[in-house]
């Protein structure tokens, strides 16, 4: 793809003019913080992607309402007739500002991330605004919809604040948006907000358990597992500012002894991913395959779980997974929220009701107050709240921690309960998933006879994931089998004895990538698209579920016209 940054009719982004800064315009950004994160084939950056979400944006960030307005963010062309001028102002916070780069870039409608307009224009780092006049620029004819901004920057873990303004054509006008006072954390009404998320106390005897021998000076850990969210998508740095760590930090300082050494923090989130994808890496990403025990799991798929085709089965079977070890650990259920005031709270809280779980809503907590202006009782607003139409900012984790923090408090003032959970009762979705194993490249002999064929290479290009307190990504699954044009055209074949299997799959945006067929006992069951997300994203499918565990024949094989293209076989989950 050719970069545009150059290709203009005059001299370069100019600082506003009066005119221009008296344009009606609106946020698509305000003071969001920017985090560089390392890019396999680039500069280190911080990508914000729009496809689909543009007018979300608009809306919920720039307070947009008008219908005509949010219809021309759907394509290049409305975007070119709505917007006069882009602004885009980054501060970092170094002595000597860094180079910044701000990147627009549309994606084709011939080849969607190479044949569309990608602009590159450099920024200063204080926090002066540069206007891009998108009259200056030579677009190309095959642009289709927004792709991304990125701001890129010369090394990995920068931080900045961006802000960036559609300033509009004179035919179109907004009204201005009041600037909102900064959230009054720890004020009487955001103490009441946060205790609104206590959806269920539960049964307390083991996270009161884990409490006391805390307050003991014995080693404690609680451990988080979900999406991107647990991951850490929107904080700020994402190690040390999600709601993970900050809950971590504050069960610390509740209850910890002395310098609180002796409570221990363990991350698994991974973006993009359900539950069922979850209770397939459990083992590996919290038990850390046998070397991890962990006192307390939070549990936090709730605007994930769309995406699971069990519908709840598999979140009901992890969280049984959790509650069956030996050790006894507290599962307390995490109800997150998107921007649009959605998650599975109804089709899950009822598995913790079930078993009589701790479970906290933030949706309960917020969605509420939301609606309301500063004057009625508004505590935090979505554009505070929200990083984007997904993830939490800064402030947003805050608040998931205090919630947290707030069942941790409740629990530790209340009774404990005599008798512990009940885990043997009849299911409420579902527990067929129960007792789940990854099998990959690492762990396979000894359980499943397999003949690599044409799969002989190892994928390295991976999903990332910062995982416990770490601020760099570590790579998903990264025992796996792939293969190229160059590796034959031979099936991947296993023998296994198995009730269920899950295949875990790589999903590319890379055209590279194609198609593959799966057999299960010489019958197509599948046929795994790696294009069905179009970002480098693992992908959990079922290829059967049985009442017993019997022995199958696996087969994987490019499909029809893609003998040529990759595929990864990032592992299998299996519940023998």
């Amino acid at each position: 793809m050719a970069e545009k940054g150059l290709m203009k009719k005059n001299s370069g982004p100019e600082a506003p003019k009066d005119p221009v800064a008296k344009r009606s315009s609106f946020f698509i950004m305000f003071e969001s913080v920017m985090e560089a994160s390392p890019r396999s084939g680039g500069k280190p950056s911080q990508d914000i992607f729009l496809e689909g979400r543009l007018a979300d944006i608009a809306q919920f960030t720039g307070g947009v309402k008008d219908e005509e307005i949010l219809g021309l963010l759907s394509n290049c062309g409305g975007l070119r007739q709505l917007v006069h001028s882009i602004g885009v102002s980054v501060k970092t916070y170094k002595e000597v500002p860094p180079a910044v780069d701000f990147v627009l870039q549309n994606w084709g409608k011939t080849n969607k991330y190479e044949s569309g307009t990608k602009l590159r224009i450099p920024c200063p780092s204080d926090g002066t605004e540069i206007l891009i006049k998108l009259e200056d620029y030579a677009w190309s004819p095959d642009d289709d919809i927004p792709g991304k901004f990125a701001f890129e920057f010369e090394q990995a873990g920068e931080l900045a604040t961006a802000t960036v303004i559609f300033y509009l054509h004179d035919r179109y006008r907004m009204p201005e948006i009041a600037i909102e006072p900064p959230v009054a954390f720890g004020s009487n009404e955001y103490g009441e907000m946060i205790a609104k998320s206590l959806l269920c106390k539960g049964n307390n005897k083991r996270l009161k358990a884990a409490i006391e021998k805390a307050k003991r000076g014995e080693d404690v850990t609680i451990a988080y597992i979900g999406g991107s969210i647990t991951q850490g998508a929107g904080a700020k740095p994402l190690h040390t500012k999600c709601y993970a760590y900050k809950s971590y930090s504050l069960f610390k300082d509740m209850f910890g002894k002395e310098d609180g050494s002796n409570i221990h923090f363990i991350k698994g989130g991974v973006g993009g991913t359900p539950s069922e994808l979850g209770i397939v890496r459990y083992d590996r990403d919290i038990l850390r395959d046998g070397a991890v025990d962990p006192d307390i799991v939070v549990v936090e798929f709730a605007v994930n779980d769309a995406g699971d085709e069990t519908k709840g089965k598999c979140f009901e079977s992890l969280c049984l997974n959790i509650l069956s070890a030996a050790s006894k650990p507290a599962v307390i259920l995490l109800f997150s929220v998107f921007m649009n005031d959605w998650n599975l709270q109804d089709r899950l809280a009822p598995i913790g009701l079930h078993y009589n779980l701790p479970m906290v809503s933030v949706k309960d907590a917020v969605v509420e107050q939301f609606r309301l202006t500063k004057a009625e009782g508004n505590i935090i607003s979505k554009r505070q709240f929200f990083y984007d139409i997904y993830h939490p900012t800064n402030d947003g984790h805050t608040v998931m921690a205090d919630c947290l923090g707030h069942l941790f408090a409740e629990t530790d003032q209340s009774v404990e309960n005599p008798d512990d959970i009940i885990t043997g009762k009849a299911p409420v979705i579902g527990n067929e998933f129960v007792g789940m194993r990854l099998l990959d490249r690492s762990n396979c002999e000894g359980y499943a006879k397999i003949e690599a064929g044409g799969f002989l290479e190892t994928d390295s290009e991976l999903q990332m994931a910062e995982m416990d307190d770490h601020p760099y990504g570590s790579k998903q699954f990264p025992h796996n089998w792939m293969h190229s044009a160059g590796t034959g055209s031979e099936s991947f074949r296993m023998t296994v004895c198995s009730k269920s299997l899950i295949l875990v799959f790589k999903d590319s945006g890379s055209s590279e990538f194609g198609n593959a067929e799966i057999r299960v006992d010489g019958h197509l069951a599948k046929v795994a698209d790696p294009h069905e997300v179009n970002w480098t994203h693992c992908n959990a499918v079922i290829l059967y579920q049985e009442e017993v565990s019997k022995e199958h024949q696996i087969e994987i094989r490019m499909a029809s016209g893609y003998e040529n293209k990759r595929f990864t076989i990032l592992g299998f989950g299996y519940v023998s």
